[in-house]
C-alpha cells in the first residue's frame, strides 16, 4: 500500500452528513482519512485526466502527493505525454474512486507547475530507487528493449552508488487548483448522494449545489 502518512490536508470535519458541510477541502480530508483506512491499495490514486493537442481527451492515474487548500498536487516528467499536454492546455480533471467506501470525488480546475522547492523536497523523499528511475527514464517515449531500460537504470545506480540522488531537471509537479468538486456517495435503488461545489476562480467563495443523480 502507498504510504500516505507525510500528505499535509486540511482538518476533517466532524459532523456525520456529508451534504451540510459548507467548503469542500475539510469534506475531502475526512473522506480521504477513511480511505486510507479502507482501501487495500493507494487511497491516493487518482484518475488524471488532460486534453492532447487534437482535443482528445487523454487520462491515465497518478498518485495524489500533496493536497491543501491551494490544490491537489502530483509529480511526474515533464516531457511525458501528461506535461506536454498541461504545458498547451493547463487545465485538468481528476477522480478519485473508492471503492470500497462507495465514494468518488470529481474536481475540475486549473493547474500550475510546483516550485522548484516544492519538487526538490519531494524528490528526496523517495526511494531512492524511484529516484533512479526518474533519470533511467524518459517516461512517454518509444522504448527499443527492456533491456536498454535496465542498462540505464544500472549506470544511474553506478553514478549515484554512493551519493545522493538529485532531482532530474526534467521532473517537477503541477497543481491542481479545483474551481469544481463533487462529492458522490452511493445509496440503495440509485438514490445517491451527490454535491457539487462551485467557484469562479481560486480564492474566491464556494457555492453548494445539490445535484440529482
Amino acid at each position: 500500500m502507498n504510504d500516505t502518512s507525510s500528505i499535509k490536508h486540511p482538518t476533517p470535519l466532524t459532523s456525520g452528513d456529508f451534504t451540510e458541510a459548507d467548503e469542500p477541502f475539510a469534506l475531502f480530508a475526512e473522506w480521504f482519512a477513511e480511505a486510507a483506512k479502507s482501501e487495500p491499495n493507494d487511497p491516493n490514486a487518482m484518475a488524471l485526466a488532460t486534453v492532447d493537442p487534437d482535443g482528445l481527451p487523454d487520462v491515465r492515474m497518478v498518485l495524489m502527493k500533496g493536497y491543501d487548500t491551494d490544490g491537489f498536487v502530483f509529480y511526474s516528467h515533464i516531457a511525458s505525454q501528461k506535461g506536454r499536454e498541461l504545458a498547451a492546455n493547463p487545465k485538468a480533471a481528476l477522480l478519485f474512486h473508492w471503492k470500497s467506501l462507495r465514494r468518488q470525488v470529481r474536481i475540475r480546475g486549473p493547474v500550475t507547475p510546483v516550485t522548484d522547492a516544492e519538487a526538490n523536497a519531494y524528490f528526496a523523499t523517495r526511494p531512492k530507487q524511484a529516484q533512479i528511475g526518474a533519470w533511467a527514464s524518459k517516461q512517454s517515449q518509444p522504448l527499443e528493449s527492456r533491456f536498454a531500460f535496465e542498462q540505464a537504470i544500472a549506470l544511474v545506480a553506478a553514478k549515484y552508488v554512493i551519493s545522493e540522488v538529485p532531482r532530474p531537471p526534467g521532473w517537477s509537479g503541477w497543481r491542481i487548483a479545483p474551481l469544481r468538486l463533487e462529492f458522490w456517495h452511493d445509496r440503495p435503488f440509485r438514490l445517491h448522494d451527490r454535491v457539487e461545489f462551485r467557484r469562479a476562480a481560486p480564492g474566491e467563495a464556494w457555492t453548494k449545489v445539490r445535484m440529482y443523480p
